[in-house]
Order: structure tokens, then C-alpha cells, then sequence
């Protein structure tokens, strides 16, 4: 064996490329078993191809085609995050929105795309999903006013939506938001989750249900929620349902006979969650099996899959411990989607047959599990409570740092901010550890995962409780040893990278930050972001004009002269959730300051980058960037000038 060579921490020399990351980490949307022989098929996010998002499958013989070819992309911009922009039947027929124009198109199989929505303008869908042979997405229609109205509408197969004159008839609305349609097996029935503003699908929503043959049309009742946040309908008859809902602060799934009493039980208590933020359309976290059981994904921080069977309970051993969805279901197989130890993967499990596991696309290291870093669930104490997160530290097989030597660290903060993070490598993490960085991924109230009360830690305190538990992570890691405490820097997109701003102008725990489209003024959110989030900030900060005062001060922009440490911005100049203006205003103050920044704008991005010449040139210039502030050197990546 070869004794690693001793260097400075950050200046490792490693085989994990930008390119490379890029290319190896697919971004997945969807999946299906179709057909007797049962192909597989998957949506992905080509990022060599300007992050066009083709559906492939993969044949019985194991080739791997696309099913829907360049230049179509099935990209739902419900909600902007869209999710559910594909789905297929068995026999190979292709149902997507296609994302420049949001109509819903119909492929058979080998052959051409063809409408099945009209051209009305802005009205978009999402949410597809076919349940007895009907096709049921959300719809989401911009043309009626400066507010959308959002319905679920049954989209004809043959074509006939597609006419000039045809507005395709609702069958479930009256609220501000819906998400995830459920036809009952005779179709007379149709549940779905709805909530309105100022709420958030997990701050308070609704399970609702109607009987779609009345003759004055679809009556619905409330059948569930209303001070809780239930999710994903499910029937296992006609007169039940199994769903998901957070009563006892965790989301647990429940049965729901439709009786005059309707009767709800517990199906499988646990102090964990079935459940999540629903950001994305189609995200599913439990099914159910053709013989009646239930596989579930349990979320205490990292997750697992889970088979219930009565009252018995069983673990499913995959590699996958974030960000676990199941996809779709055939006898005791599954379609999961998720992250594990070699990254973002695509997996075909059978719950009977650990065995016969495989994995469909990603899921592995390239570079050999060597080079990836192994995580480490850590706990700091916080001025609100305990902060979560996961240690990646430094990982080079070739080499070590110094014994006189700390590492410098950077504090990643995830977005949402209702999101989180659950301890699986990734090529990004990589790509720092295996140059000598090492990675805090920090889970700070607010985030999912952990229950209600973790998740409304932030409630009224976004700009503080956040703040301090980022802080307090970072400090109290440099405490334990295992960092420098010269060298932190704190990164973040969207939320997180206001987190990070907030942190520069109310800390000095960091000596560097990178902002990737970051919230820098809460007024301009609040007046420019989309209607998804329209009214987040009231649960967050507080409803607008009472709470003005407190959305001035816990702004970045009003504390600009408090801004003096380096920072790297990165901005999409197509972003509507962020405008670019926002991230223009922090560039401008730190010139202003004298303080030493790079701000990268990227034509043809939104929020969230998905191009590989942006995703690689993002990576480098962050190495770039922390290498230049910290004093260590960067082999292998175009240097960065700052400003």
C-alpha cells in the first residue's frame, strides 16, 4: 500500500473533475415499470443538453434508449417546481408536458408527439397520473386574472382537449392549491390534498373527497386535516383510504373508512416520518404492494424503506438513505428513486428478495468508493435546541494533511428552507473532501425530517433561528477539532443562501460565503416571488404590512455596511423565484464596502441550475474562490478574479 503523501489541507490532488461530477449525477424525475416484460422507464436531466429533460427506458436485454428524444423535455412548471410531468401506460404510450409550451402531449410507441391539451396560453399541468385507465393532472391556469386558478382536470386520450374550443371541465378545486388525485377503483370517487393561502401543504392542508357522479356535478367533503398537514390519498377499496397525515407531529399513515363516522386509524405509529414537504408534484412515500402490504420510507434524519404487514414491521435493506421516493409498484417490486453512498440513483427493489435488488441508473462512484466520503450524523447544541447535520470530512486516499493542520471547512445550507438533508455522498461533496475540505451539511430548525416542532422552530424566526444554528454548528465542529476555525466558509442556494447572507451581516463565524440565487431582500420577495410562495413569508417572518418592519430589519440589504467578508454570488438571469436584482443589489454594496467578490450570471438558468458548462464552471470557481480567500492552492481549475 502507498503511504499517502502529507499536504496542506485544500490542495490534494484529486481525480473528481467538475466535468465529471456533472456528468455522474443524474437529476431523476420519475419513474415506471411498463409493459408485460416489464421496461423500465425513468425521467432525467440531461445536463449536457442544457438540463433537457428526456424520459428513458431501459429494455429487458438492459440497452438504454431515450423514449422522448431531443429537442421535447417533460418539464412541469406548476407550482415553478413543477414534478409529475410524465407518465406511461402499458402499452408504451408517453404522456408529458412538454416545457416550453406546458400543454400535455400524447407518443405512442416509435412514434410522434401530438396534443392533448390546447394552446390557451399560460395554463400549465403537472401532476400527471394515470389510475383506471384515465389520464389526471393538476392544472394550473395564469389566464384568468393576476392570481392562478389551480383545478384537477381529466385529460381525454384521443385528443379531443386539444381543440381551439375546448376547456376540459374541473373536477376538483375551490381552493388556492391542489396535489395528488386519487380515483377510486369504480372512479365514482376522487380524493386529493388542498390547501389555501397563507399556508404551506405542510403547515396546514386538507384531504378532501368527492363523488364524481352527482348530477350537479363533483360535491367534496372534507374528510381529514385542517390543523394538520395529510398527503398522498391512496384507496384500497372504494370506501377507503390510506394517506399520510401529521396529527401527533409526525407524519404517520392512517386508514380512513368512509363511514358516517368516518373512522380513522393509525396504521403503523412511529417516531419517524411518511411524509414531507410538498414542494415537487408526484412524490410518493408509501405504496401499497398487490397483496396489501405497505412499503414506506421512514425519515428521522437519514431514511429507510420499510415493509408493514399488519403489525409487523420490516427493513429493507438499499443503499439509498435521502430522498427516497417510490416510484411505482409491480407485485413485491419497486421503483425507488433516492441518494446513497455513490450519489443520486434509480433502484428496482424487491421487498421478498433482497437479492435480486439492482440499481437502474446512478447510485455509483465513478471514481471508486475511495474517494467518497463516508458521513457522520453530529449534534450541536443550539441557542434554540439540539442543530442536526452531517460531517464529510477531508478523504483522499493519496493523501493526508498535516498534524499541526486543521481543515477548513465550507457549512452547506439547503433551501426551502423546509427542506433537509439526510447523510448520502454526493460528486459535490467529493469534489471538496477529496481536495482536503471538508463539508458540514447542516439540518437547522426549520428543516424536515425531525417532526412539526423541529420544522416550526422557524415559524416567525427565518433571518434568526436559522442563523444561529448554522452558527453554532460551524463554531461548535471547530470546537470539537475537526476544523479550522480561520477557515469556514458557509454556502447556500435560494433560502439557504439568504441564510447565508444573513450570516455574513450578523456573525463573523465565517471568513467566506458563496450565495447561489439568494434572498437578500424580503419586501422584494414578497413582492416578486411566484404565488407558490406568495404567502410563506407570512408563516416565516410575519403577514404583510403589520410585520414591515421586521422584513427591513432581518434583510441583507439593510445591514450592507455589515457586510465585509468575501463572498461568491451566482445567479440565474431566468430566475422568477429570485429575481436577479436582488443578487445585483449584493454585488453592488460589496463594491461599495471594498470587499473582495466574484458575481457569476448565467444566461438561460432559473432557479436552480441544471446546464453542465454552468454546473461545471460553478464548481470551479467555488474550489477557485476558496482557495484564494484561505491561501491554499487550487491544481486543476482556472483561477477566479475578484472584484
Amino acid at each position: 500500500m502507498t503511504t499517502p503523501d502529507v499536504l496542506p489541507y485544500g490542495s490534494w490532488r484529486s481525480p473528481i473533475s467538475a466535468a465529471e461530477v456533472s456528468a455522474a449525477s443524474p437529476r431523476l424525475e420519475g419513474a415506471r415499470f411498463v409493459g408485460p416484460a416489464s421496461e423500465v422507464w425513468w425521467g432525467e436531466s440531461v445536463a449536457e443538453e442544457a438540463g433537457r429533460s428526456a424520459v428513458r427506458r431501459r429494455a429487458a436485454s438492459g440497452t438504454v434508449v431515450d423514449v422522448l428524444r431531443a429537442p421535447w423535455s417533460a418539464r412541469s412548471r406548476v407550482h415553478e417546481y413543477g414534478g409529475g410531468s410524465w407518465t406511461a401506460d402499458e402499452e408504451g404510450t408517453l404522456y408529458f408536458v412538454e416545457k416550453s409550451d406546458q400543454r400535455v402531449w400524447r407518443q405512442d410507441r416509435d412514434g410522434e408527439p401530438r396534443p392533448l391539451t390546447r394552446d390557451a396560453g399560460d395554463v400549465r399541468y403537472g401532476g400527471l397520473t394515470l389510475q383506471h385507465g384515465r389520464l389526471l393532472a393538476v392544472r394550473e391556469d395564469h389566464t384568468r386574472g393576476r392570481t392562478p386558478v389551480r383545478d384537477i382536470v381529466e385529460i381525454p386520450l384521443d385528443g379531443s382537449g386539444a381543440d381551439r374550443a375546448t376547456r376540459l371541465p374541473s373536477l376538483a378545486g375551490g381552493s388556492d392549491f391542489v396535489a395528488h388525485p386519487a380515483l377510486s377503483p369504480s372512479g365514482h370517487r376522487l380524493a386529493w390534498v388542498a390547501w389555501d393561502h397563507p399556508h404551506m401543504a405542510w403547515d396546514r392542508a386538507e384531504l378532501r373527497v368527492a363523488r364524481l357522479d352527482g348530477e350537479d356535478g363533483p360535491e367534496w367533503t372534507t374528510v381529514a386535516g385542517g390543523g394538520s398537514s395529510p398527503l398522498q390519498p391512496v384507496w384500497t377499496d372504494d370506501d377507503e383510504l390510506i394517506y399520510a397525515d401529521d396529527p401527533t407531529g409526525r407524519w404517520n399513515l392512517w386508514r380512513l373508512r368512509l363511514t358516517a363516522d368516518l373512522r380513522h386509524e393509525p396504521l403503523a405509529e412511529a417516531d419517524a416520518d411518511t411524509g414531507g414537504p410538498l414542494w415537487v408534484l408526484g412524490t410518493r412515500w408509501f405504496a401499497l404492494l398487490d397483496d396489501g402490504r405497505v412499503a414506506a420510507v421512514r425519515t428521522d434524519g437519514s431514511e429507510k424503506l420499510v415493509v408493514l404487514d399488519g403489525g409487523d414491521e420490516r427493513q429493507v435493506a438499499v443503499d439509498a438513505v435521502t430522498r427516497l421516493s417510490i416510484e411505482d409498484v409491480r407485485g413485491s417490486r419497486l421503483l425507488l428513486s433516492g441518494a446513497g453512498s455513490g450519489g443520486a440513483g434509480l433502484w428496482e427493489v424487491d421487498v421478498d428478495d433482497e437479492s435480486a435488488t439492482g440499481l437502474i441508473v446512478g447510485g455509483t462512484s465513478p471514481w471508486g468508493d475511495e474517494w467518497m466520503p463516508r458521513s457522520r450524523a453530529v449534534t450541536f447544541a443550539g441557542l434554540h435546541g439540539p442543530v442536526h447535520a452531517f460531517d464529510y470530512p477531508p478523504a483522499n486516499p493519496r493523501a493526508v494533511g498535516p498534524e499541526t493542520e486543521r481543515p477548513p471547512y465550507v457549512v452547506f445550507v439547503h433551501g426551502g428552507p423546509t427542506d433537509h438533508v439526510g447523510g448520502a455522498a454526493s460528486g459535490k461533496i467529493a469534489y471538496l473532501t477529496s481536495r482536503g475540505i471538508g463539508v458540514l451539511d447542516v439540518n437547522y430548525g426549520g428543516s424536515s425530517g425531525y417532526g412539526r416542532a423541529y420544522r416550526e422552530r422557524l415559524r416567525g424566526q427565518w433571518g434568526v433561528v436559522d442563523v444561529d444554528d448554522v452558527v453554532a454548528a460551524a463554531r461548535g465542529h471547530a470546537d470539537s477539532g475537526a476544523a479550522d476555525p480561520e477557515r469556514l466558509a458557509i454556502a447556500g442556494g435560494s433560502a439557504g443562501g439568504w441564510t447565508v447572507l444573513c450570516a455574513l451581516t450578523n456573525s463573523d463565524a465565517f471568513g467566506a460565503g458563496i450565495s447561489r440565487y439568494g434572498v437578500a431582500d424580503l419586501r422584494r420577495l414578497a413582492e416578486d416571488t411566484h404565488d407558490f410562495e406568495a404567502r410563506y413569508l407570512d408563516g416565516m417572518v410575519g403577514p404583510l404590512p403589520e410585520a414591515e418592519a421586521l422584513y427591513i430589519e432581518r434583510s441583507p440589504l439593510s445591514h450592507l455596511d455589515r457586510l465585509r467578508t468575501p463572498l461568491l454570488i451566482e445567479q440565474g438571469l431566468d430566475d422568477t423565484v429570485v429575481p436577479p436584482s436582488q443578487s445585483e443589489a449584493v454585488r453592488d454594496a460589496l463594491a461599495q464596502n471594498g470587499v473582495p467578490h466574484a458575481y457569476l450570471a448565467f444566461e438561460g438558468e432559473g432557479h436552480g441550475f441544471r446546464g453542465a458548462d454552468t454546473l461545471v464552471r460553478t464548481m470551479e470557481a467555488e474550489l477557485a474562490f476558496l482557495g484564494q480567500v484561505f491561501g491554499f492552492e487550487t491544481p486543476g481549475v482556472p483561477p477566479l478574479e475578484l472584484d
